[in-house]
């Protein structure tokens, strides 16, 4: 008996990527969108951690925005014919990625700055700092996965625009490898040891802080738990993903020389973990009720009293 290996991976592309993209949609959709109406209508003040949250939000709207067709696509056994469409969703998806983890990253800093200046006179608390920081952040990731642009024309031309590939998978004039083991160093592994650094100085601080207080309130560390759940999100979420994804390239170098079924083996365990990475998007929300300055009490006042409005209007006069 003969296994196919091919069988494989596109088994799983028509069966589980479809549906995990289709599932993250049905949840992250609603609640991103739910939070960035929130911000919108429900906070009349900004202070410099909403700016990142709301960057956050809107990101991943956009990139989950791109996951119904990515389904429809794999459920149908179908290729992207839309060149065009292909390298949108792609970049979408790369710039999500690495804004997603850098903006929780800021996210922490402002929590480590709040408690150790709680009057907010440090400059990095400052809402124009912040609208700065987010400028930044969002065209130092565009800059990073820009040359994926590069490589995916590269890769359409050589297959005469008949197949949309995902990034493991491209091949063009750039060093397809160098390139992704770059990206992982800059997008998700640094950012990665500052999320663990920021929640180290919350620690260190918070314990200083416990050490002058009497009485120690179950509050008090929420911020500490907050980033740490954060850091631990990512390092479980991202870092499968981004060694699959190298593994996968290296895999069909040349100098690799591993049979076609070891290499069809890869490539059905970096699928599984493509739905995991960006989980994120759908978990992300959670984060914007506790890290939030008085979001959370903001919303639930803004529905109460259109609840308390909408009964009234149902009273018969």
């Amino acid at each position: 008996m003969v296994f196919n290996c091919t069988d494989n991976t596109s088994m799983l592309k028509k069966y589980f990527l479809s549906t995990c993209y289709g599932i993250e949609f049905a949840i992250g959709f609603p609640g991103n969108l739910f939070v960035v109406f929130g911000y919108i209508f429900c906070l009349p003040q900004w202070q410099s951690c909403n700016i990142y949250l709301f960057s956050l939000a809107v990101s991943d709207l956009i990139f989950l925005c791109t996951l119904p067709r990515l389904a429809y696509l794999y459920a149908n056994d179908q290729e992207e014919t839309n060149h065009y469409a292909c390298i949108v969703n792609r970049y979408i998806l790369h710039v999500n990625l690495y804004s997603s983890i850098l903006f929780m990253v800021w996210l922490s800093m402002d929590r480590f700055l709040l408690i150790r200046h709680p009057t907010r006179n440090h400059y990095l608390l400052r809402q124009r700092t912040a609208l700065t920081i987010t400028i930044l952040s969002w065209l130092a990731v565009n800059v990073e996965v820009c040359p994926m642009i590069a490589l995916m024309a590269q890769d359409l031309q050589s297959q005469n625009q008949t197949r949309c590939e995902d990034f493991a998978s491209l091949r063009g004039d750039i060093n397809t490898l160098g390139y992704s083991l770059g990206l992982t160093v800059t997008g998700y592994i640094l950012p990665l040891l500052a999320l663990c650094g920021f929640s180290h100085q919350i620690a260190h601080l918070l314990c200083v802080q416990e050490r002058s207080l009497q009485r120690r309130t179950p509050s008090f560390k929420r911020p500490l738990r907050v980033v740490a759940s954060a850091a631990v999100m990512f390092l479980v979420f991202y870092t499968p993903y981004h060694v699959l994804r190298n593994i996968r390239i290296a895999s069909w170098q040349v100098w690799s020389d591993l049979h076609s079924c070891t290499s069809m083996y890869i490539e059905g365990i970096y699928i599984l973990t493509r739905p995991l990475a960006f989980f994120h998007s759908v978990i992300n929300p959670v984060f914007y009720f506790f890290m939030g300055d008085k979001f959370r009490e903001l919303l639930f006042a803004k529905l109460s009293k259109l609840a308390r409005k909408t009964e009234r209007q149902r009273e018969p006069a």
